[in-house]
């Protein structure tokens, strides 16, 4: 079982906007501008390293539920950067205010809930679905 997570545990990641990241790396026809998916990811990551160091054993968390909002588009060669606060522990169930931000304003917000699972029980119950 992991250990007890702090309120305001927390970590940031930093990502260049690249044209593998953009709406236009999906699609020629489509904008060069950062994907939605793409940052929301990148506030994934950073949830997830700010809950790893509670984990024990095989344990990582996975995402349950994500609630965000993108605002602004973020062009190539621009930085952009997501922050994951832990907020609330509810049963089993952590809650991470998430934000994400360029070098001129926010881009995108919201809430993200992660839960811990051991990856060796978590990957039997997949292969039992028929992988």
């Amino acid at each position: 079982m992991s250990k007890p997570v702090p309120i305001g545990a927390r970590a940031e990641l930093e990502l260049t906007v690249e044209l593998q990241h953009t709406l236009r790396g999906v699609h020629s026809e489509l904008p060069p501008v950062l994907s939605t998916p793409r940052m929301i990811q990148l506030m994934e990551e950073a949830c997830f390293w700010a809950l790893q160091p509670y984990a024990e054993g095989d344990e990582i968390t996975v995402g349950t539920h994500i609630n965000v909002s993108h605002k602004a588009a973020t062009g190539i060669g621009i930085k952009v950067k997501a922050e994951a606060v832990m907020e609330s522990f509810d049963g089993r169930f952590y809650a991470m205010r998430v934000r994400a931000w360029d070098e001129n304003n926010e881009i995108g917000s919201g809430t993200v809930n992660r839960a811990f699972v051991s990856v060796s029980k978590f990957m039997s119950r997949v292969k039992q679905k028929g992988a």
